[in-house]
């Protein structure tokens, strides 16, 4: 009870703060997302500056940046007219004297500066006529506290324009954050982590690591609290994901799958297209064991493009269909789930099942039957958007959730499907795109893994090369040779968001182009983009798929999402704009046949660092582990879609690419901790126990554990 009356004081909300009030709060909450006085808290400066020394006027030099000294006003002038009009203030210290400007807000600045009086200024050096001076600097009447600098570093933190115009500059959030921890006092921020793991990694305590990380003494001190901190963040993440799995295994109960039956048997016997790899009966094991064991299956499944997933997912969905249950896929994106529901209803076109799509495009008539056909069972699978976890949605029995994840659910959209029926489906996560062992340890902690890490028989690997601009005379002849042997090919050009209407025409320009190159009717050319209506779009894609065209131009295959075995050269043009999962998503659309295959990486003749060394990646390895890791090395976490927003990295200090030896031993403590007492009921697990029974009615967490 005292730990809450304690702590009470963080929940306040944030108009409560001296200094913000109703309409900055409102804004607070808007634009920075600070609701209450811990939110506030945790807003971290994103850097420092450091106002700890002060120069004597006579040692500045024009190599200088920004300096602060500390002296008295001796004159103030206005100079100048009309837009030449400047207010400038000489400050004078026991060495010399410099002259301060301001060429804006100078009324304001003349009423507020008072001669004769010492300051603390901060700000940039400049030279004007030969001489020294500084334009708008910051002024401090100097305290006691201030005689010899700034006690500590002066934070700085991120705000908006609509913020700054309320006054909340960086400057006023760290002014409210000083005004917060002056309220504080050590105990109203109480330790999260036992003891012994504190003492293991050295770890600032908790308290004291808010302090120091929003006002330190020095860099040094600003290292160690958030080191401390982004342990913390990502400790608490791994107790939440190991429990949450010891829970599931210890408690959950899943329905039976016990028998492989006549749906399952006669597929695979007589409609099955190629023989499973390998890997896939490896995976396929898997998945009879988990479901059989009486426990909800939570598994997911990564593979790389082309590894063949979809036949795992729709076997599974057979075993399902076997023991008297319906199945359900949801996929991220229309046009995903539009592609798996076309690949799945083909397949299974000789089997007495009814398959259907149900996104956010169904509408009317069409979609009361599907909800009315789902509810009374008729519909065995299920294939569709998020739409899937609306309330309407009604299933008479569903026994496995097929994720197709794309790192776009979370933990909480994941649990959303758990209550589709009296007792949990058996979930099945599934991801073309590999995730390094950072990520999945994060992200998908509370999952069992299974790795589809062999290509079907017969696929070579693709050959990548890169080719500059001066080169396309012979990228365009070899299509030729490819085209002379009667294969297809695709030419992909970026298009991203920012820049639509430029890399649209950049678009028409490379299909003129491909047109001079590819003369008809001896060639004949599809072209794809997102600004056709439907229709033509879908026209162009079926003539590329029957082979009446040889070429596809289109602005990404991703979208199009076709599937060509006798496409064998992907040429992607501006390579250099691409992310690097994206280039192997787009490299994997060919190599699906028996013949050889080929990637052209284009770009223009000079190439930055970063792009050098994305297309030196893609040319060495088709490894997609490799390159998962690569790309997040590269562009970080945050940019893998979405990992970010994902409900379990809520991270606003640890990256797990950079801070990747920090999550790897927050994850070591959490396994030991919870091995030894999983119930944390032990003296030294107590404030953590505490904390989290506080945190869980705040979070999503309370919705899944």
């Amino acid at each position: 009870m005292e730990a809450s009356i304690r702590t009470a004081i963080l929940s306040n909300p944030i108009e409560y703060l001296k200094g913000v009030g109703p309409q900055r709060g409102e804004l607070l909450r808007k634009e920075a997302g600070i609701h209450t006085f811990r939110d506030l808290l945790s807003y971290f400066p994103f850097r420092y500056v450091d106002r700890t020394k002060v120069e004597k006027i006579i040692s500045l030099h024009a190599q200088m940046d920004f300096v602060q000294i500390r002296g008295r006003i001796t004159s103030i002038e206005t100079v100048g007219e009309k837009r030449a009009k400047r207010l400038v203030a000489t400050l004078r210290d026991d060495t010399g004297e410099i002259p301060l400007v301001w060429f804006q807000g100078h009324q304001w600045m003349e009423k507020s500066l008072q001669q004769h009086t010492n300051y603390l200024v901060f700000g940039r050096l400049s030279v004007f006529n030969g001489y020294l001076q500084m334009s708008h600097p910051e002024m401090d009447l100097v305290t006691e506290e201030t005689v010899t600098g700034k006690p500590t570093l002066e934070p700085v933190y991120s705000t908006t324009e609509k913020l700054k115009a309320r006054g909340l500059t960086a400057k006023a959030i760290g002014k409210l954050t000083k005004n917060l921890l002056e309220q504080l006092s050590p105990h109203e921020i109480p330790e999260n982590i036992p003891l012994p793991v504190i003492h293991q990694y050295r770890l600032m305590e908790r308290s004291k690591s808010f302090f120091k990380i929003h006002f330190p003494a020095s860099e040094e001190d600003a290292a160690q609290a958030r080191r401390r901190l982004k342990f913390e963040e990502l400790f608490l993440a791994q107790i939440r994901i190991c429990r949450l799995k010891i829970r599931r295994q210890a408690a959950s109960h899943g329905f039976l799958f016990t028998s492989v039956g006549d749906t399952f048997n006669t597929f695979y016997n007589e409609h099955l297209p190629f023989s499973l790899t390998g890997a896939q009966k490896r995976v396929l094991k898997e998945i009879r064991q988990d479901t059989a064991t009486g426990r909800q299956m939570n598994r997911l499944v990564q593979g790389d493009v082309g590894s063949g997933k979809t036949m795992v997912a729709l076997l599974t969905m057979l075993l399902a269909i076997d023991n008297g249950f319906q199945a359900c896929l949801m996929a991220p994106t229309e046009i995903l789930s539009q592609q798996h529901y076309k690949s799945i209803a083909e397949l299974l076109e000789k089997m007495d099942l009814k398959v259907a799509l149900l996104t956010g495009n169904v509408k009317g008539k069409a979609r009361k039957q599907i909800l009315k056909d789902t509810e009374e069972g008729n519909i065995q699978i299920l294939i569709g958007t998020h739409a899937l976890l609306e309330n309407q949605v009604v299933f008479r029995n569903l026994g496995l959730a097929i994720v197709d994840e794309q790192h776009r659910f979370g933990v909480a959209q994941r649990a959303r499907l758990w209550q589709k029926n009296t007792m949990p489906p058996h979930i099945l996560v599934m991801t073309a795109t590999p995730i390094p062992r950072t990520l999945a340890m994060t992200v998908y902690g509370d999952l069992d893994v299974s790795v589809i890490d062999e290509l079907p028989p017969g696929r070579k690997p693709i050959t990548t090369v890169h080719r500059t601009e001066w080169q396309r005379p012979s990228v365009m002849n070899f299509i030729k040779d490819e085209i002379k042997k009667g294969r297809q090919a695709y030419i992909v050009y970026p298009l991203i968001e920012d820049s639509e209407t430029l890399d649209y025409e950049n678009l028409m320009k490379g299909y003129e182009e491909v047109k001079a190159f590819f003369p008809e009717p001896q060639y004949f050319i599809s072209m794809v983009h997102g600004k056709q209506p439907v229709d033509m779009k879908e026209t162009n894609m079926h003539r590329f798929v029957t082979g009446d065209t040889q070429i596809m131009v289109a602005t990404t295959v991703i979208e199009v999402g076709v599937n060509v075995p006798n496409a064998s050269v992907m040429v992607i043009e501006s390579t250099e704009r691409f992310g690097l999962s994206q280039l192997h998503q787009l490299r994997g659309r060919v190599g699906r046949g028996a013949e050889q295959s080929y990637c052209i990486l284009m770009t223009g003749n000079k190439l930055g660092a970063d792009s050098k060394e994305r297309i030196n990646v893609m040319v060495q390895t088709n490894d997609g582990f490799l390159i998962s890791e690569k790309d997040m090395e590269l562009r970080g976490p945050g940019d893998i879609e979405g990992t970010r927003q994902s409900g379990i990295l809520d991270l606003k200090l640890a990256d797990i690419v950079a801070d990747k030896a920090i999550l790897e031993a927050a994850r070591a403590s959490a396994e030991k901790i919870l091995q030894e007492d999983p119930d944390l009921t032990l003296p030294e697990n107590q404030a953590l126990q505490h904390y989290l029974a506080v945190q869980q009615g705040k979070s999503q967490w309370s919705k899944i554990s």
